[in-house]
């Protein structure tokens, strides 16, 4: 039976990405996206537990990272784990566990009612990395308004 390497997250980013341009027009962004779980503990006090995830994003996601997100953006993303493993320069065994990025969506707001067709300003906007075709540009899911259904029960 083959395995399943996926991940879900949904958090803020802790600051702006840090994009590079390589040779062959690749692109590639890192960043870094705090998930926190709330709860309350036996004595009823709340307890924020934060854990920071390193993204990253090539090409066509890297791109739209580079001109739309910034620290604090709110992000919903799906990729894989991956995991370097290395020698320092001491001789210690060192890894680093990352999130591939390859379907990212935008939940934040857009800002100053940029590029806004409607009346509402909340926008979600999904975004998927294409491997296959590196020269794609990514696929967009706007929202529309709600519908005029008289027969909903809310």
């Amino acid at each position: 039976m083959a395995g399943v390497n996926k991940v879900i997250l949904v958090g803020n980013l802790g600051q702006d990405p840090e994009v590079k341009h390589l040779e062959g027009d690749k692109v590639v962004a890192n960043v870094s996206i705090a998930t926190t779980e709330s709860y309350k503990d036996r004595s009823g006090n709340r307890v924020d537990n934060t854990e920071w995830h390193d993204l990253e994003l090539w090409d066509g996601l890297a791109k739209i990272a580079e001109s739309y997100l910034k620290k604090g953006s709110k992000i919903y993303v799906e990729g894989k784990i991956k995991t370097d493993s290395w020698q320092d320069e001491q001789g210690n065994n060192r890894k680093r566990v990352r999130i591939r990025v390859q379907n990212m969506t935008m939940l934040d707001s857009r800002a100053d009612g940029q590029g806004q067709s409607g009346p509402s300003n909340n926008s979600s906007t999904n975004y998927a990395s294409n491997n296959s075709s590196p020269q794609s540009m990514p696929s967009q899911a706007v929202s529309e308004g709600p519908a005029d259904d008289d027969d909903l029960p809310f």
